[in-house]
């Protein structure tokens, strides 16, 4: 971790009551800004908070999707808390969405999430990780469009689950949305980043200096 993060709570100081979306403001509990170590090498993005992140403000907590996210960080070795922990205590990694206000019926639009988008390049700019892993197809084409060559719609996320996707100055590890995934796909990932990922010099990507 940067000597310089005092938390791992919205360590770039985003604003908390943005009001930048009016069909969001009235409906959320909280708006969940990143959480995590702004020195990460790996950046875990979903679509929107969970019910569990709306309510404790923090994300993938709270929940049966938190808790099998915070799990398979466990297996990693990203966290040194229990899964049901509303404060992970993680190294190495970054957590954030591509909106950070959860609409309790509906997802977020395409101008919510455009919206929000300079909330989420500003923390991987200033993070700079090697890996981005986008949860779900919506996030996954979010992503392509920014990181990657191919076009947005090439994608499928069943498809590219658990496989390494070379971007422009990043490499994509798509994962399925959380409360789709069988504990076969979970433990597909995991292996996937100890094998292939964890397996080689994974920061040539960009030829980062090592911590």
């Amino acid at each position: 971790m940067d000597a310089e993060q005092h938390t791992l709570e919205n360590p770039f100081s985003m604003d908390p009551d943005c009001e930048n979306c009016p069909g969001l403001c009235d409906v959320r509990e909280n708006v969940v800004h990143g959480y995590g170590d702004v020195g990460g090498e790996f950046v875990f993005v979903a679509e929107r908070p969970s019910s569990g992140a709306d309510e404790n403000g923090i994300p993938f907590t709270g929940d049966e999707e938190g808790e099998r996210l915070q799990r398979i960080l466990g297996d990693l070795g990203f966290s040194r808390s229990d899964p049901d922990s509303d404060e992970p205590d993680l190294q190495n990694v970054f957590l954030t969405y591509l909106t950070r206000c959860r609409h309790p019926e509906r997802r977020p639009t395409d101008e919510e999430i455009l919206t929000c988008e300079p909330y989420l390049n500003a923390e991987i700019r200033m993070i700079n990780p090697e890996i981005i892993v986008p949860i779900g197809q919506r996030t996954l084409e979010a992503l392509a469009i920014d990181y990657t060559t191919r076009a947005p719609d090439s994608f499928d996320v069943t498809e590219e689950h658990a496989t390494t996707i070379r971007g422009r100055g990043f490499e994509l590890v798509p994962m399925l949305e959380l409360d789709e995934q069988t504990d076969d796909d979970t433990e597909a990932f995991v292996e996937h980043l100890r094998e292939s990922v964890f397996g080689r010099d994974y920061r040539q990507t960009k030829g980062r200096r090592g911590r």
